[in-house]
């Protein structure tokens, strides 16, 4: 019987797998001699510039600098064999070729806030290359058409700083944090606190370029509308390197409104966040009100605090009526609001050091870097008050002293948006995001396990008051948790098992692209989507 094209491209692809597993250390090695003889067989000089292997003196540094995670900088996890910074989409296509010529896995990286540190680290026994894209951080705004070119190594912050130095009029719905990778949180769909009034980051793409399994640079038009569909939300890294997207900009006006309220569990707030269940989906699309909840202490006593967070796209005078009709229980005055610009308001919800700037957005680890673990939810009806107190109990506990619980309103142009317009299914009928996060100190880091131990509690607790059928969970916050293959031959009956969490039926189509554009799954990683026909 006569084989395809593809089939061979698996078998050999397969073949050269086989090989790999079970090669001696030693022949690693040989593996690297090659791979950086082919790098260097293109006569491209440059390349020199931007490769690092274990032996040179700033390969450490290169690795953990975009690490955000610093759980994940341990002796025991598996190093690359080698670090390529590309300065080109030629480099990028180069070290496609290369390693997929010479039996290496490649991880992508483009801001290195990869929860489990997938765009850094492997677990599989193939050994494997990380393309950084720092480097590829150009960004080209056009105001007459409101739209934007960007490499996938700018940074949000660095996004936002130059869209408001060419117009104070004009924004971008992506993440708060602005040392997030633009690559990774666009192609994982992108929440925000302009998404009720914008949708997601990735409804906000309208073309992009990228590396295929084939080395091949390719547009949108060139791509065809089914890859375009699925790197827009169902993580990029599944099919090939993203190198730049083109962002439709949006509208935000000149003065903006931000507030943050606090109220402990003896100021009532078990009652508003019961109460902002029912109404924060709800609001007039230009307000956003997120919550985050924390353990605190009041007047020498632990409780717990809910800090509401806001952006209102607008003047005080407008917003103050606008609370006092729709969330009257908050008792917002005039008093905790500040005027500002957007981009203002960019540092304000980036949670940096007081006096901060809006140059500051521009710093590349803007943070001190920790230890922490995080998983997600989408909450379809109002938890009730009771269930709100069984899940503040845990706050009590010792291990939540630097816990977090995050809820982001949906609603808005979430809801018009179909839950098939892209990978990211999770629209209408999910009225809130929760993201558990838990962080610990390097001192706690021997002890680890009781934290990841103790939010495992917490997202069992919640189970009941969740989405079901699947239990949905955001790409962006990855959680291995969820499953995982770890041998480095994913089937699709394995994945779907977290890939129906994070895409729900979208999964099935994701799949089918996957089979049709990179059939030998060249690109995979632990949560990759693999191809339709695997098995």
């Amino acid at each position: 019987m006569e084989t395809t094209s593809s089939t061979k491209l698996s078998c050999i692809f397969l073949c050269s797998l086989v090989l790999v597993f079970s090669m001696p250390w030693s022949t690693r090695a040989e593996i690297h001699d090659r791979f950086l003889q082919c790098l260097h067989s293109q006569n491209n000089d440059s390349i020199s510039q931007v490769i690092y292997t274990p032996t040179n003196s700033s390969y450490n540094s290169v690795l953990q600098s975009s690490i955000e995670n610093i759980r994940f900088i341990s002796p025991t996890e598996r190093k690359p064999l080698v670090i390529v910074t590309p300065l080109s989409d030629f480099h990028v296509q180069l070290v496609v070729n290369c390693a997929k010529s010479n039996g290496l896995q490649i991880r992508v990286r483009s801001g290195g806030h990869d929860y489990e540190g997938l765009s850094y680290l492997s677990y599989y026994l193939q050994p494997f290359v990380i393309v950084d894209m720092r480097n590829l951080s150009g960004i080209s705004v056009d105001t007459e058409s409101k739209t934007a070119w960007i490499g996938v190594g700018v940074r949000l912050g660095e996004l936002y700083h130059a869209i408001a130095e060419k117009s104070p009029n004009l924004g971008f719905p992506a993440g708060t944090c602005p040392s997030v990778g633009s690559g990774g949180h666009i192609s994982g769909g992108g929440e925000g606190a302009l998404t009720r009034k914008y949708g997601l980051a990735a409804d906000n793409v309208i073309d992009a370029k990228i590396v295929n399994a084939e080395g091949a640079i390719l547009d949108r038009k060139s791509m065809g509308e089914d890859l375009f569909w699925a790197i827009r939300g169902g993580g990029g890294a599944s099919f090939g390197v993203i190198l730049a997207y083109r962002l439709q900009l949006v509208s935000v006006p000149s003065t903006v409104t931000v507030f943050t309220v606090n109220r402990t569990l003896e100021q009532n707030a078990s009652k508003l966040v019961h109460q902002w269940q029912q109404i924060g989906y709800r609001l007039d699309r230009d307000l956003f009100i997120t919550i985050f909840i924390t353990q605190a202490r009041s007047g020498g006593k632990l409780t717990v605090q809910a800090a509401f967070q806001s952006l209102y796209l607008g003047t005080v005078a407008k917003l103050l009526p606008l609370m006092q009709e729709s969330f009257p229980e908050l008792g917002l005055r005039k008093e905790d609001c500040t005027e500002m610009s957007w981009i203002e308001s960019a540092v304000y919800f980036a949670g940096l050091p007081s006096g901060s700037t809006v140059n500051d957005l521009v710093r590349s680890t803007p943070y001190p870097k920790t230890y922490y673990k995080a998983k997600s939810d989408y909450v379809v009806e109002p938890i009730s008050e009771v269930a709100l107190e069984g899940l503040w109990k845990r706050f009590f506990e010792e291990e939540a002293e630097r816990a977090q619980l995050i809820l982001s309103p949906s609603g808005g142009r979430m809801f018009e948006i179909s839950d098939t317009e892209i990978p990211y299914p999770h629209r209408a009928g999910n009225i809130y995001q929760f993201q558990h996060m838990v962080f610990w100190t390097e001192e706690e880091n021997a002890n680890s396990q009781r934290y990841i131990d103790w939010i495992r509690r917490l997202y069992k607790y919640m189970a009941p008051f969740v989405s079901r059928f699947p239990r949905g969970a955001y790409l962006n916050y990855r959680d291995l948790d969820l499953g995982a293959n770890r041998e480095g031959n994913t089937s699709f009956a394995q994945a779907s098992v977290w890939g129906m969490k994070y895409f729900r039926k979208n999964f099935y189509r994701l799949a089918h692209v996957k089979q049709e554009v990179d059939p030998s799954n060249f690109f995979r990683y632990e949560q990759s989507i693999p191809p339709f026909l695997s098995s």
